[in-house]
């Protein structure tokens, strides 16, 4: 539901603000106060294109800001979400700007293309992976909806009760869809299988052949350096063993004669056996260490033969990090990606044969969903299309028949296997002809008026603008108009402009377009009418400009 609508510095609007009802919104005024420039404001919140030419004379920029309440549109809060733009307190608040150097769109702050505005708030299609409508507006400003066929078909589903079907449909289109895509991609690699097959192979086998391990570099880098350095090691533990062993003056002698003499002092001070003790463990100690060293050192003594063995194994290791990555860990990753193409593609036969087996029972399943939902489009076609006549007659549209044109199709599509057009014809003489190329603005706000009440309304509200709905009408028809409108307007929104009383008494809120001189220069402004003002509009528009009695009395009845 569109709750406000801000206009500033828009054609002759210099700053319009108006807060709009639920139900029936009526929109009066005198001719040419501005009801055009209103609805073409409205337009640029459903994405149509804007001009500079619209700014206001000497203003830089113009902007127009609706705010709707979409509390019961789940599926616009997905849509906003899949968008990366976030809607708190259920309202999304669109906002255009005209400007001479840059045009600007916001949804809820968030800049977005033009073509974004038009997905959220106009799309034409409600299907699954679409958003309906947020407005529909009807009227020589805006008839896309109306005249588009996927609409058409929109309609006829709701009303056919073919509505299910065609989500369940749409889903299994979408998969053969893909399904098919990939089966050209595995037919494409197919063209191309052998080359790349060999080229796979012959990369596996260069790394398998090397039998890596992970963090294997590390561990050879590590190896050879030990081996580069074997003088320079031996060299240490020799040094270590004649200080600390061998020599006549080394640690563990002069640790030998300390122990010696001390066995006296003990036997004067059998205390001092406590403190030497460190001394035999330290020793011990020495020894023990010696004794590694020598063994330790004995494993990595020069060896030419293991040297260039692990040298030839780091340059082999070395060219394989060049062409798949810096460490041995990258080098097997690669692997496995490597041996799940090759089963892929060795594979790949069979695959496309299970595809082709999946994608023909797909469509044998689509081909019968299709014909189960062309007979109830062909069965619902007729019974619409009586509906709609009934309610055009009921509207005083005399000599205008309207016709749903379902015609079977010779190959499945997106929808089904239903072409569907929504026809008019004039008078029996002529053959009937598709509403874009024959109805006028009024014409088409009628007949989306009938589709609409016998259709009924969907289970996703929107806000319905009605432009020209009471051209030609007068009398006992102008009051069914309204009724109708009212009837629609229930659970939804619906905003009409009118110059009728009998169409303006059935609103639930009246607003008053005008023109007002301000600064030497002309603008607009619209008034949310109060009752007492409510009276005196639907008296202007049973007389005119003079109001008197009479007609006010007679608004005040309509009222009633």
């Amino acid at each position: 539901m569109l709750i406000e609508l801000k206009v500033t510095n828009f054609a002759i609007i210099e700053n319009l603000h108006i807060q709009f009802k639920k139900g029936l919104n009526i929109l009066s005024g005198e001719t040419g106060a501005g009801k055009s420039v209103l609805l073409k404001s409205l337009g640029l919140l459903m994405g149509a294109k804007g001009s500079t030419e619209s700014i206001r004379s000497g203003c830089n920029q113009a902007s127009i800001e609706g705010s709707f309440d979409i509390t019961k549109r789940k599926d616009l809060k997905e849509k906003l979400a899949d968008m990366g733009i976030e809607c708190e307190d259920d309202l999304l608040v669109v906002r255009r700007v005209l400007a001479e150097d840059k045009s600007r769109v916001y949804l809820n702050g968030t800049l977005s293309p033009l073509q974004g505005l038009r997905d959220v708030v106009a799309p034409l299609i409600e299907v699954t992976g679409h958003t309906a409508p947020l407005i529909e507006m009807t009227g020589q400003h805006e008839n896309r909806h109306l005249l588009s066929t996927a609409y058409h078909m929109d309609l006829l589903d709701q009303y056919a009760g073919v509505w299910e079907t065609r989500l369940l449909y749409s889903e299994k289109f979408h998969q053969l869809q893909n399904l098919k895509l990939k089966m050209q991609e595995v037919e494409k690699e197919a063209q191309t299988k052998a080359q790349r097959l060999d080229f796979l192979i012959f990369q596996r086998d260069e790394i398998v052949a090397l039998d890596l391990s992970p963090g294997e570099e590390n561990e050879i880098e590590i190896e050879l350096k030990k081996l580069k350095s074997s003088s320079k090691i031996g060299g240490f533990v020799d040094q270590a063993e004649a200080a600390l062993y061998s020599d006549d003056d080394s640690a563990v002698s002069r640790l030998a004669a300390v122990l010696q003499k001390s066995s006296e002092i003990t036997q004067i001070d059998p205390a001092m056996s406590e403190k030497i003790a460190n001394l035999e463990q330290a020793k011990t100690l020495i020894e023990d260490t010696m004794y590694d060293l020598r063994q330790y050192s004995a494993q990595i003594e020069a060896d030419p033969a293991k040297l260039e063995t692990l040298q030839q194994r780091l340059s082999d290791l070395r060219k394989l990090q060049k062409k798949y990555g810096p460490a041995a860990d990258d080098i097997l990753s690669a692997l496995i990606k490597m041996e799940t193409e090759i089963s892929n593609l060795q594979n790949s036969e069979s695959r496309l044969a299970e595809m082709k087996t999946q994608a023909d029972k797909i469509e044998k399943e689509m081909q019968k969903m299709a014909l189960e939902m062309h007979k109830k489009r062909d069965a619902g076609s007729q019974l619409l299309a009586n509906s709609v006549n009934d309610e055009l007659l009921d509207l005083n549209m005399k000599g205008v028949t309207f016709q749903v044109q379902a015609e079977k199709l010779s190959a499945l599509n997106s929808t089904g296997i239903t072409s569907v057009e929504f026809m008019s014809q004039t008078s029996p003489k002529d053959p009937p002809r598709p509403l874009a190329k024959f109805a006028s603005g009024g014409e088409l706000s009628r007949i989306l008026l009938s589709l609409k009440r016998v259709v009924g309304s969907t289970n996703q509200p929107r806000t319905y603008l009605f432009d020209e709905v009471d051209t030609g009408v007068s009398g006992p028809t102008a009051e069914k108009v309204g009724k109708k409108l009212k009837s629609i307007a229930k659970g939804q929104q619906v905003i009409c402009v009118t110059h009728l009383p009998q169409v303006a008494a059935c609103g639930d809120a009246h607003f008053y377009i005008q023109k007002s001189p301000q600064k030497g220069a002309v603008s607009m402004e619209v008034l949310d009418l109060n009752k007492e003002q409510r009276v005196r509009e639907i008296a202007r528009l049973i007389s005119g400009e003079k109001i008197t009695k009479t007609s006010l009395a007679h608004a005040q009845e309509l009222l009633r």
